[in-house]
């Protein structure tokens, strides 16, 4: 029998809850669900009033993986959707995680979550800056850990605040709060932040997407500020062996980092870090903290 629970007043049918989604840790679907609901004031915040799209994999990550813009089939009707317009589809839907209920419905599909770098109410005026670091073997976190450090002084010579989170696979991402602004000159700028740190750590960084480009050195990939491109959205699950976590990390973590072991975390480890910490990625919410982009 399929069971149906009810979260906040919705009733929301479940499955499969005892197959096993991460296969080096044995995780079940169920502990799937048990994490976002645990994580849901940490997490809701960064999805709420963007649109969603879901990297799905519910048979694991040796199974099929399939990323999804539009809603899926069976979206109950209390779950939020929003236009976002596509040169192939002008009527195009996307979901939106609002709430509890909709993120159980949600993590019900087994996602990633990834979200774009605004919100619905200025569609392709971003809000955040995001810088993905992406390491070439044998380069691992530890390098995109000094590449983020000369990030965050160049972000700071121009005034702005950065924050960093791991992406729950090979690398790190930075996030940057700043006053609402054209995804293209948000890119822009960007483009302009990995052009600069290759030319001042050559032996470290590349700027360039090529692949023969990348071997020993942390790709600095700018392209996630476009209007129609997402990142991994802090908290979720990533479609790994272990249920890795896109998980906000300290700057002291990052000086501090000697081995990719060090920045790399799993669901469990989550909620204690919260405890421990709070929410490090606050300050993004903060109009305050946000900075111009030059």
């Amino acid at each position: 029998m399929t069971p149906i629970t009810e979260v906040a007043g919705r009733r929301i049918t479940l499955s499969n809850l005892g197959k096993v989604i991460h296969p080096a840790t044995g995780t079940t679907k169920g502990e799937l669900l048990h994490y976002y609901a645990t994580v849901e004031a940490a997490i809701l915040p960064h999805l709420r009033d963007r649109p969603v799209s879901f990297l799905r994999y519910p048979d694991g990550p040796g199974g099929q993986l399939f990323f999804t813009k539009n809603p899926p089939p069976g979206t109950p009707a209390w779950v939020a959707t929003t236009p976002v317009p596509r040169t192939e589809d002008p009527r195009a839907r996307q979901v939106m995680i609002q709430d509890l209920p909709s993120l159980v419905w949600a993590s019900n599909l087994v996602p990633e979550f990834h979200t774009p770098q605004w919100t619905v109410s200025s569609p392709a005026v971003a809000d955040r800056l995001v810088l993905d670091l992406d390491p070439g073997a044998p380069a691992t976190v530890v390098d995109c850990c000094r590449v983020a450090l000369h990030l965050r002084e160049r972000l700071a010579a121009d005034g702005l605040e950065s924050f960093a989170k791991t992406s729950g696979a090979k690398g790190l991402h930075l996030l940057v709060p700043v006053v609402p602004t054209p995804s293209e000159s948000v890119s822009a700028y960007a483009k302009r932040l990995a052009v600069e740190a290759e030319a001042e750590l050559p032996r470290l960084v590349t700027h360039r997407m090529a692949k023969a480009l990348r071997a020993g050195k942390v790709f600095v990939d700018h392209s996630q500020n476009a209007a129609a491109k997402t990142t991994a959205t802090p908290y979720t699950l990533r479609a790994r062996a272990r249920p890795t976590v896109s998980a906000p990390v300290t700057w002291e973590e990052v000086e501090a980092c000697a081995a990719p072991g060090d920045l790399a975390f799993v669901m469990g480890d989550i909620a204690p870090r919260l405890e421990r910490y709070g929410e490090l990625l606050d300050p993004l919410f903060d109009p305050g903290r946000a900075g111009g982009v030059p």
